[in-house]
């Protein structure tokens, strides 16, 4: 089986963890110390506040901007359901814009008719590793004096104009295991403010910046130094596997681009796109699409299908009354595969891929 996601990890992780165990210290220490400097500097900003999850950095950020009750705070139904959860967990209400229907991102021309009194932030997701248009995201956010937080959990080196994203706002990463880069499972604040760091810096740890005195309500989001020492590595590794992934994805769209009924990804002018996930839209809809990834899957090609039920329709959402009307983003959430493009896949691989993504395509015509 070809997967759609593998993690790699090698004899430098291996030795990475050892050494910390071998330290005897192993929660929260050196290692997530300079873990932060380090994917600080590689981002572009001044401070970076690393947490157990991606969901957890999502939800320190908001937190650490005041974002409550009352609040509202805009963003796309398409994506991974912590996207909005993390709004919930804050008393605050997840209000949905539409998508772009060739990048999958927030739709920036519907943003303006959701604003509210009660609006406070903008969280964009650079889903599936291309950067939203942050341009049109900023204009609005200084317009209206707006926080944004980034949803950059899929977007590790992503840039806009040259620029990373996670540095336009506050960031927010993921290193679960089936991201571009991994400590197992982790995430990553990153912000200018210095003041926002500190106060993620107390969600994480109890509402805590000196021991047993408790200045806030705060969780335990904190990192361990095992997973930051994965990360270090890993981290240093990320410009290559990036690489990897964007060649990757040229040969697929290569190869794929002219199969009637098949749409390959797009990338903006002056954006790089990391891969997060290659998603093709397979325009036959959905009864096509489950089609092709069986037939893909009999033949020993994982795929994966990145997001058949949008937020806003999760019954976990209808039943807090939510009933938007969406239509690209429920579009795409019916025609949406994603291909195996990480580095661990092979020329030969992908030549399989393409192959069989033909020869389906030709017995379903």
């Amino acid at each position: 089986m070809i997967p759609i996601a593998k993690p790699l990890l090698d004899e430098r992780e291996i030795d990475a963890i050892s050494n910390v165990l071998r330290s005897g210290m192993i929660a929260e220490g050196a290692q997530v110390a300079k873990f932060e400097s380090v994917f600080a500097d590689y981002i572009g900003v001044e401070h970076a506040v690393a947490v157990n999850s991606g969901t957890a950095a999502l939800h320190a950020a908001l937190l650490a901007h005041g974002i409550g009750a009352g609040d509202e705070v805009i963003t796309t139904s398409f994506s991974f359901i912590a996207t909005a959860n993390s709004i919930l967990f804050t008393g605050a209400k997840p209000v949905f814009v539409d998508i772009e229907a060739d990048t999958f991102n927030i739709d920036t021309d519907g943003i303006l008719d959701k604003i509210t009194p009660k609006t406070k932030a903008l969280m964009p997701v650079h889903l599936y590793g291309h950067p939203a248009e942050m341009k049109a995201i900023m204009e609005i956010a200084y317009d209206h004096n707006l926080v944004i937080i980034e949803d950059a959990c899929q977007a590790h080196g992503t840039s806009y104009g040259g620029k990373k994203v996670g540095s336009f706002g506050t960031g927010a990463f993921s290193f679960y295991p089936t991201k571009n880069m991994t400590t197992s499972e982790g995430g990553m604040i990153t912000t200018d403010d210095k003041a926002v760091a500190e106060r993620a810096r107390m969600v994480r740890s109890h509402g805590s910046k000196q021991r047993y005195l408790h200045e806030m309500i705060g969780y335990n989001l904190r990192m361990t130094d095992i997973s930051a020492a994965i990360g270090l590595v890993q981290l240093d590794k990320l410009d290559n596997f990036t690489s990897m992934r964007q060649e990757n994805a040229r040969i697929l769209s290569d190869g794929l681009q002219d199969i009637d009924g098949i749409t390959v990804p797009v990338i903006r002018g002056g954006c790089s796109h990391v891969f997060h996930q290659y998603t093709i839209r397979v325009r036959a809809g959905a009864e096509k699409r489950s089609e092709l990834a069986a037939m893909l899957n009999l033949n020993g090609i994982g795929t994966g299908m990145y997001y058949p039920i949008p937020i806003h329709k999760q019954p976990v959402y209808r039943n807090l009354g939510y009933d938007d009307n969406l239509t690209v983003c429920e579009n795409a959430a019916e025609e949406a595969l994603s291909l195996p493009v990480h580095p661990g896949v092979s020329k030969d691989e992908l030549k399989t891929i393409i192959e069989s993504i033909k020869n389906g395509v030709e017995a379903n015509a």
